[in-house]
């Protein structure tokens, strides 16, 4: 001790110790405990481990440890019961196809509009404007607290009960996106499911979203761009119903095939020509009037000459075994990778694009990135709290008192912390180490350019 202040005495004044004060005996629990299949183990586990003859022998146990006492070993080791805190979406967040997105794709688009923000000039400032939905239940309340033993259970209600989503649009300038004096907003409430308004589809989103540019030109007219920020989800990558597809062509048409009813495809750009390509036979056409032309003939006017030798698609399911862009092993295949075709947009890009503003899609499994997630917990914590609602009316009152708790100061926070993982990502930082980063620079909305060398440091992968 005299020598290493840090190496204490042993205590000898008391009379017994515990079996858990043995290091060679915890560790071996512990290892025990890695070794199972299910992190979801009981002390009964640890109960069995140590009934084991060759353990029992081991450590010469007099007896098998009770339950309780298993309990108190855990604790004492560093373990405690109680639920897992959520942190981020891990199952695909280091995905490659996520991450070749999110550098390739968002970060450089992001790196463009983040300038353009952070410079204020009249006619470039581009003024963020975030989407989500977030779903309230009629029962979710807080559920965790301090027991008193004398309290005695209370009946409660079965079920998460009634739900009711909300879609909403908010940027750190404004808030929630309302018009300029307050008399109307973007927000929806929406009672999902069959039986009572249907499901939020893509066509119910660009309605929204097409409200949405109007309340944002409203407050800042032609003096901003916004930025629409929406989730990577399906419904929201949905295309036009005349865009550009390739997945359901036929190579081949026959004189008694009936011509569809319905949209037609926009027409396409053949590059041998240069010029506007028409995938359908004009209406003046003696044989087939209107009707679509098929693959070889399409193929065939772009200049691939041996087009009808080549199958419509790769096995029953488009599943080619090279996808480059030179690939030419069917006819989906060489359309799929045509110019027109590659830069065929979602119809909810295309509505923004067409209002003169700008849309995006964030990074799957990436809710860290949109700081809007954030705003929604906020506004569930405060939801939580109020009393159990006892209809419809009163629920969606306490839906609106929670989502205007959630002042312009609290989101302008969120959003720091969003640019913050942004800028750790742009840094080359994974998900664990941008988590990290941004608790211990919580103050910044930029991370230090000698980031990677604390990380080295830390030692943090």
């Amino acid at each position: 001790f005299l020598e290493d202040h840090t190496h204490l005495p042993i205590n000898l004044h008391k009379g017994s110790t515990s079996q858990i004060e043995d290091e060679d005996f915890a560790q071996e629990i512990h290892l025990h405990l890695q070794s199972l299949e299910s992190k979801y183990f009981l002390a009964a586990d640890v109960q069995r481990f140590l009934a084991l003859p060759e353990t029992h022998k081991k450590f010469q146990l007099e007896k098998i440890p009770s339950l309780r006492t298993v309990c108190c070993w855990l604790y004492a080791m560093s373990y405690h019961y109680g639920k897992v805190k959520n942190r981020m979406y891990v199952d695909g967040h280091e995905r490659a196809d996520v991450i070749e997105y999110r550098q390739s794709v968002f970060l450089p688009l992001w790196l463009q509009l983040e300038a353009r923000m952070t410079t204020w000039t009249s006619d470039n400032e581009v003024i963020l404007v975030t989407h989500d939905e977030s779903i309230f239940y009629a029962h979710d309340r807080r559920n965790t607290h301090w027991i008193h033993k004398s309290e005695k259970p209370e009946p409660v209600c079965k079920g998460e009960g009634v739900s009711i989503m909300v879609s909403d649009f908010c940027l750190p300038e404004l808030g929630w996106l309302t018009l300029k004096d307050g008399t109307d907003k973007a927000q929806i409430l929406f009672r999902v499911s069959k039986n009572r308004d249907g499901y939020f589809d893509s066509v119910a989103l660009m309605a929204q979203t097409e409200k949405a540019i109007n309340l944002f030109e409203d407050n800042f007219g032609d003096s901003a761009i916004a930025a629409f920020g929406f989730d990577n989800a399906p419904s929201h990558q949905k295309r036009a119903a005349d865009a550009l597809s390739a997945r359901h062509m036929p190579k081949n048409t026959k004189l008694w095939t009936p011509m569809k009813e319905g949209i037609k495809m926009c027409d396409g750009f053949n590059p041998l020509t240069q010029q506007r390509q028409s995938f359908y036979f004009p209406d003046n056409h003696p044989i087939r009037p209107g009707y679509f032309k098929e693959m070889r003939l399409i193929l065939e006017e772009c200049g691939f000459e041996n087009a009808g030798k080549l199958p419509a698609q790769c096995g029953k399911s488009f599943n080619c075994a090279n996808t480059g862009p030179d690939v030419a092993c069917c006819c989906h295949r060489i359309l799929f990778n045509q110019k027109d075709f590659l830069e065929q947009k979602p119809a909810l890009v295309e509505l923004v694009e067409n209002r003169s503003h700008i849309a995006f899609f964030y990074p799957k499994f990436h809710c860290e990135v949109n700081f809007i997630e954030q705003t929604w917990e906020s506004a569930k914590a405060h939801y939580r709290i109020q009393p159990l609602t006892q209809n419809k009316a009163q629920m969606e009152q306490n839906i609106w008192e929670s989502l205007d708790q959630v002042d312009i100061i609290k989101m302008r926070c969120f959003a720091n912390q969003s640019a913050r993982f942004l800028d750790a990502y742009q840094k080359g930082l994974n998900g664990a180490q941008a988590m990290w980063a941004n608790r211990k620079y919580h103050g910044h909305r930029v991370l230090p350019e000698k980031i990677m060398e604390a990380l080295d440091a830390t030692n943090v992968n």
